[in-house]
């Protein structure tokens, strides 16, 4: 049985999604070590820079970009690309760290208390899933809303331990 990682790569290499655009905090760790050969991560200083990035390559390519930020403090950086992001019609694919699932109830350091809210009303489509099973799923069908006319960015936010 793959890892929730291992199915994730898995579905966005099937969905010929192998470059990410990103900057990432300590949430997002986990996701990055033994990043694959096969994936191009584009690193960028700021998090508007970076879903600025990836609604360029959106716009030239058509197809879904996937954009990696870190937990509330990154997203609420991209805030503003996003509004662009979602004027452009760019099928951009957002995933924030989150931290682990068993520290959000207690509002550790780096939770982000209330993440499908954040990007509001700037993306189609906003989701935590409950469990970590469900994160490649709720991923496909964020790519699948992104895809959708009028395309335009979504979200999903993605604790750390899954």
């Amino acid at each position: 049985m793959p890892t929730v990682r291992e199915a994730t790569f898995d579905l966005f290499r099937k969905l010929g999604m192998t470059t990410i655009f990103g900057n990432p905090g300590s949430t997002e760790l986990p996701m990055l070590a033994d990043f694959p050969s096969d994936f191009e991560y584009v690193l960028g200083l700021q998090e508007a820079a970076v879903v600025g990035m990836a609604d360029g390559h959106a716009q030239v390519t058509g197809k879904p970009t996937l954009v990696n930020l870190h937990t509330a403090p990154g997203l609420g950086n991209a805030v503003g690309a996003l509004f662009n992001a979602q004027a452009n019609h760019s099928p951009v694919v957002v995933t924030v760290g989150q931290q682990v699932r068993a520290q959000v109830t207690m509002q550790a350091n780096l939770t982000n208390r209330d993440a499908i809210r954040v990007p509001d009303p700037f993306v189609k489509y906003s989701y935590e899933p409950a469990r970590a099973e469900d994160v490649p799923l709720a991923l496909a069908h964020a790519i699948h809303l992104a895809s959708l006319p009028p395309m335009g960015p979504v979200m999903v936010s993605i604790p750390m331990d899954d």
